[in-house]
């Protein structure tokens, strides 16, 4: 009788005591507020709605199957990719999908792809910053989809700092056209997405070169590839960059310029101009017009990080529900007339690694909305020729990016750590998820460079206070905490007992007290006492760090302060309450020496901010897995095992493993041209041994 050499199948056997899904039903039982009802506060009705109709369609769609995701390699990773983009837009039409529709297909898909960047990078910088003429030349057939294409900015010796940036771009008077070239090696180039094999356009950043005069780095817009035939055109060397840690279904790429030439519409002409034929410079009105696109970008990132943090919350709170470890001999579990184990979320060591990240996704959030709703209100304010919300909008984005990156990152590796062994399999989720997200540390600028943008506006609004001069804004929060500051730079924390800290006011102050006190004496240290500004970037850092947490804890406090207004319920308006203090007061305990050593702080009040932390983690606990379910993100995007709505992470495991193509057949190909001659070799080494 022949052996089987078919799939590997696991027993139809049930997992020992309650199912994962009996164990998160009795969790979702526990809740304290109406879950639909916080989704839609997040979200809107309207969203939920389209989220809803939407999930069928990529479900029963074979170019959005992510059932073999965690088993490709990157060459069929970016082939699927392109796949996927082409009948995203054939579905599009099919639906009649709007943007936000769009958006949250991309969202749900959850894996960047080639075309993406064409969306979020190269479209919008056309819209940002093209004239009339170059609108219809460049933008409408972009939009169209008639041409595609990529930013190409960082270089492969330049990324944040993009006036060191070596490709110039030289006007020839004589033919009215731009040179672009690449000097050195260190020109190419490098880590554009989209260029490697995708983009027959690219948006080109460059040193404006006039008459040998410098201006600065410019943005052009420019054909490198042939719209026939797809090859690169003459004076271009493009490639990929080659494989990297994650973001795999993406061609990041390299391009070299030998002297190319592209016509003068090519500058993109909204604000900076150069003068046909005499070649004169005309200057933006104001230099500082371009930051509206960068505001745009790094308040997109942070809602990013807030919906990544509720991704990775989510899978590791469910799976934290579900998943049991050893008996509490204290307080045992009764399932029945059975004693079980300790569900893992019961584990206050637990519970204070992972309910501070959902109150960071909670945080983060609101804090994202807050920052586009500023975004749009800067828009029209500039419009009316009012620039006097954009420095201050400009320099807290830059601050966000950094530190919401930070924390987005911290919380998903904590959340892979939290789920133990199995968290290491591609199969929860994370791991995969942890590795595309990474790049947002250093996309659209270093996390380690960019707060210098912050600290920077920072010193500079302080000595405006000090000097009389700040003009007074609505928006400018900086100047509320400093004028406060400046009027008591001694003032100590009132808060007499640890309840007392729960109050928004008595947080909010501590924040502010504590921005402002590391404002003042970097201030006093470079302006007074000779402190270069490389020898006080650590506490720089810690100054934009300072600035950023006071935003975003306002930010929640005043969100709940409306949340009644905008038709939430009490209950859901107390939880989210004791959310929003648990993620003040956690931040507060992880900075302690801040505070302690701009002397708000006593010693007697750390130890209460402590205990506050600990009784916040105990009303949080019963609510965890509702205040999850509430992010509303549908099995499809998390695409993991263990974060599984109906909590039956075991048989999910088993079931993707046995989709791995090592489980195909029972012995592989390796048996016969690998493994069997190695044993056969041992075998023959111990033989001839034994005849010595």
């Amino acid at each position: 009788m022949a052996k089987y050499n078919g799939p590997t199948r696991f027993p139809d056997l049930p997992v020992k005591g309650p199912t994962g899904n009996e164990l998160i039903q009795v969790e979702r039982a526990k809740a304290s507020f109406d879950v639909k009802s916080l989704s839609k506060f997040i979200y809107g009705e309207r969203y939920l709605q389209k989220l809803d109709k939407i999930v069928p369609i990529l479900e029963s769609e074979p170019a959005f199957d992510k059932s073999r995701r965690y088993f490709q390699g990157r060459d069929e990773k970016i082939r699927d990719a392109w796949k996927k983009d082409r009948r995203f837009l054939e579905l599009a039409k099919e639906h009649n999908w709007d943007p936000e529709d769009e958006k949250i297909v991309h969202g749900l898909y959850d894996q960047p792809s080639p075309y993406r960047l064409h969306y979020i990078m190269f479209i919008p910088t056309l819209e940002g910053q093209s004239n009339d003429e170059q609108r219809k030349l460049f933008l409408e057939p972009a939009k169209r989809d008639e041409i595609i294409g990529c930013y190409a900015q960082t270089e492969l010796g330049h990324g944040s700092n993009i006036r060191g940036l070596e490709t110039t771009a030289t006007y020839i008077p004589e033919t009215n056209e731009f040179e672009i070239h690449s000097p050195y090696l260190s020109s190419a180039k490098w880590w554009i997405g989209a260029l490697g094999r995708t983009a027959n356009y690219a948006i080109i950043m460059a040193r404006l070169i006039i008459h040998g005069v410098e201006y600065g780095p410019h943005t052009f817009c420019a054909q490198i590839r042939s719209l026939e035939d797809h090859t690169p055109l003459p004076g271009l060397i493009i490639g990929d960059i080659g494989p990297k840690m994650g973001y795999n279904t993406v061609d990041n790429g390299f391009m070299m310029f030998d002297h190319f030439r592209i016509p003068h519409i090519s500058m993109l002409a909204k604000y900076a101009q150069v003068k046909p034929g005499s070649g004169e410079y005309v200057k933006p009105v104001n230099s500082k017009l371009s930051y509206g696109g960068m505001v745009h970008v790094r308040a997109s990132i942070v809602s990013e990080t807030g919906r990544a943090l509720a991704r990775s919350s989510t899978v590791a709170v469910r799976y934290a529900a579900v998943r049991r470890q050893f008996y509490d001999a204290t307080t045992p579990r009764k399932w029945g007339d059975e004693t079980i184990e300790t569900s893992v979320i019961d584990y206050t060591m637990v519970q204070y690694r992972l309910l501070p990240v959902i109150a960071n996704a909670y945080a983060l959030m609101f804090t994202g909305k807050e920052m586009l709703r500023l975004y749009h209100l800067n828009i029209e304010a500039m419009k009316q020729g009012n620039f006097g919300i954009l420095a201050d909008l400009h320099a807290t984005s830059s601050g966000l990016k950094s530190l919401t990156s930070f924390m987005a990152v911290e919380g998903i590796e904590e959340c892979r750590r939290s789920c133990g062994g199995h968290g290491y399999s591609m199969f929860s989720g994370l791991g995969h998820f942890y590795n595309d997200y990474l790049p947002t540390m250093t996309v659209e600028g270093d996390n380690n460079m960019i707060y210098q943008q912050t600290s920077r506006y920072l010193l500079k609004t302080y000595r405006d206070v000090v000097a009389g001069t700040a003009q007074p804004s609505e928006h400018n929060l900086t100047l509320t905490y400093l004028a406060q500051y400046m009027q008591n730079p001694k003032a100590k924390c009132p808060a007499a007992t640890a309840t007392e800290f729960l109050n928004p006011e008595v947080i909010l102050t501590a924040f502010g007290f504590r921005a402002a006190a590391g404002i003042a004496k970097v201030a006093e240290q470079i302006d007074n006492q000779g402190r270069s500004w490389n020898d006080a970037l650590v506490d720089l850092h810690r100054i934009s760090r300072a600035h950023c947490q006071y935003f975003i804890v306002r930010t929640f406090f005043v969100a709940l302060q409306h949340a009644t207004d905008e038709g939430l319920g009490m209950a859901e308006r107390k939880v989210l309450q004791t959310v929003a203090s648990l993620f003040a007061l956690h931040l507060m305990e992880k900075d302690l020496s801040d505070f302690v050593l701009c002397n708000y702080l006593s010693p007697e009040q750390l130890d209460m901010i402590k205990q506050q932390v600990q009784e916040l983690l105990k009303i949080i606990r019963p609510d965890a897995v509702a205040l999850v379910d509430a992010f509303a993100i549908p099995d499809y995007m998390l695409n993991s095992a263990l974060g599984r709505y109906d909590g039956n992470a075991y048989v999910a495991l088993t079931k993707m493993a046995e989709q791995e193509p090592l489980n195909q057949t029972q012995v592989v190909d390796a048996y016969e041209t690998s493994i069997k001659p190695m044993r056969e070799y041992a075998l023959k080494i111990r033989k001839d041994l034994s005849k010595l």
